[in-house]
């Protein structure tokens, strides 16, 4: 088999905001240099760069692909192990299979300590058969989700070309959900579902534990071309105990003021939390159910006391509504989606979280099908164009 090693250069890249060279490969990253260094923290620095959202998009006529990775995977002693991230293969829209790589790079973490230990690895190569030899055809690698990747090589058995995007950008911030944890796979995120089905072109800057409303991720959203924004906001401010009500409203309004100075007309969608059973009344912080762990199991629970200024799912969400009803009468482009229809208690019962805080493989495909009609109803059907319905299929978007 002849086949043709294509560099691996930023143009063959979607959903990354940034790139870095590194001796191995390129590394693709969620969130500019700049913004990166205002938050030397691990859980954020670990959250952002893993890739999700992120996938290789290129036209080929080839019937066989190789990719080499070096993938850097997160151990946590004493705990269930993580799963492999996984790379999908959309051929033409279609998902097409799943591989996953191994070895690679390991960093061991002590959750007793937070003590880490790196362990070198050695690079994967994952292969791909879209078949068809001889037809074109577009071609989607999503990168993993859940780990860090260093992307080396591309090999096909015909020459590759970039794919242009999707007319239509949607940026999409929030918390580990967003991000994809418990996705079966990187295209199957509830964003990557809702943004395949309607054919947007996805920027996911959904970031584990770390969806806080910081000031330079606003800026970021900002200076980032988009067509239609939405913003999930809630889970990461309770599980925290980030802030108390007082701090959290001018928070909020001041993200979408920074967000407003670069994008005032730009369809903007605010999402409260769904539904999760330990935070509706009782505040953060979140912690480690000792006793599922005991069990080798992984569970949250919430360990806050509720009082006058705590934050609740509940309160987050009646703060939400309220701060959008204000600021929507000078602002008709701005909406306001209760995260309870797209993950309720209704959905709870029948589709419980797994480890308390986060839904599974079918929830995502449930929150990403809601989710894909709730911004059908507020985006564009060109960009830059202005919108006018408001309800679709039971959403009422205030």
């Amino acid at each position: 088999m002849s086949m043709t090693a294509t560099p691996i250069t930023p143009d063959l890249l979607r959903g990354a905001l940034d790139h870095e060279h590194t001796s191995g490969g390129l590394v693709p990253h969620r969130l500019p240099a700049w913004a990166r260094e205002r938050l030397p923290d691990v859980q954020f620095s670990v959250a952002q760069a893993h890739p999700s959202g992120v996938r290789l998009m290129f036209r080929t006529a080839a019937a066989h692909i190789e990719l080499a990775v070096l993938p850097t995977k997160r151990v946590y002693l004493g705990l269930p192990a993580r799963p492999d991230g996984a790379y999908d293969l959309v051929v033409d829209g279609e998902f097409r299979e799943r591989a996953v790589a191994i070895g690679g790079d390991t960093i061991a973490i002590d959750v007793s300590t937070g003590a880490e230990e790196f362990r070198p690895g050695s690079p994967s190569t994952i292969t791909f058969e879209p078949g068809d030899m001889g037809v074109e055809k577009s071609i989607q690698i999503w990168l993993p989700h859940n780990e860090r990747v260093t992307l080396i090589g591309l090999s096909t058995d015909a020459p590759v070309e970039p794919d242009p995007a999707p007319p239509k950008t949607w940026l999409h911030y929030g918390s580990s959900i967003s991000q994809g944890s418990n996705a079966s796979g990187p295209s199957a995120t509830f964003p990557a579902l809702a943004a395949s089905t309607l054919g947007l072109d996805l920027v996911n800057l959904g970031f584990a534990g770390s969806a806080l409303l910081d000031p330079f991720v606003a800026r970021v959203i900002r200076d980032t071309a988009a067509d239609l924004i939405s913003l999930e906001i809630g889970i990461n401010l309770v599980n925290t105990d980030a802030m108390s009500l007082r701090a959290f409203i001018p928070a909020v309004e001041g993200f979408l003021d920074t967000i407003r100075d670069g994008h005032p007309t730009t369809p903007l969608l605010v999402v409260s939390p769904l539904y999760c059973a330990i935070h509706e009344y009782i505040p953060g912080p979140g912690a480690f159910d000792p006793v599922a762990l005991a069990a080798g199991e992984v569970r949250f629970i919430a360990t806050g006391k509720p009082g006058a200024g705590k934050l609740t799912l509940t309160v987050v969400r009646s703060a939400l509504a309220e701060v959008v009803r204000r600021r929507s009468t000078t602002d008709p482009n701005l909406y306001y989606l209760d995260g309870l229809d797209l993950y309720g208690e209704d959905d709870f019962a029948d589709l419980p979280l797994p480890d308390g805080l986060h839904p599974d493989a079918e929830s995502h495909l449930r929150i990403g099908t809601r989710f894909g009609a709730a911004i059908s109803a507020i985006s564009p059907s060109e960009p830059g164009e202005g919108i006018d319905a408001v309800v679709l299929n039971g959403f009422k978007l205030h």
